[in-house]
């Protein structure tokens, strides 16, 4: 591990030396994820990306991409798209990127069954804010508001997310 990497213990989020209070998936920690089980994945994931919403933020970072009206996650498994952003509109199921709620505002993206889709293995495990503390999420790492904001300018395409067994 590096002091790069997003390391998910027991005590919080570990990166830069420092420790993040974060919530995980309602499903807890799995190492056999699948999709709709709101479960947090092990194991060693990449970051891939990072999301932001233009209309409410300044670009986090340089690589940072805007969210836009009609941006969609596909999370139908029946579908050649499924772990990916797909565009509005979209006959599939998916999950609205551009919400009028706030936890999308910043996202950043792990590689978890992506770019090769395993169908029913879930998909977009994402390190977004929390909706409160304590409160859990479909299987993501949701975090503070300005915890995220102080990470997100700091990882690199090297940074990993770290979900230990």
């Amino acid at each position: 591990m590096k002091a790069t990497d997003l390391v998910f213990t027991p005590r919080g989020l570990r990166f830069a030396g420092r420790m993040f209070p974060c919530t995980i998936g309602r499903g807890g920690i799995s190492a056999r994820k699948r999709e709709g089980d709101g479960a947090t994945p092990v194991g060693v994931h990449r970051i891939v990306g990072m999301l932001y919403r233009p209309d409410r933020m300044a670009r986090p970072t340089d690589w940072a991409i805007p969210i836009r009206p009609g941006d969609l996650w596909s999370d139908d498994s029946r579908d050649e798209d499924y772990n990916t952003m797909v565009r509005a509109p979209y006959p599939f199921s998916h999950e609205v990127l551009r919400r009028a709620d706030p936890l999308y505002n910043l996202v950043i993206l792990t590689d978890w069954n992506w770019p090769y889709a395993v169908p029913g293995r879930g998909s977009a495990i994402f390190v977004h804010r929390w909706r409160r503390p304590g409160y859990p999420t479909e299987g993501c790492i949701g975090l503070r508001p300005t915890d995220l904001h102080w990470i997100a300018p700091r990882i690199r395409f090297s940074t990993r997310l770290i979900v230990p067994q």
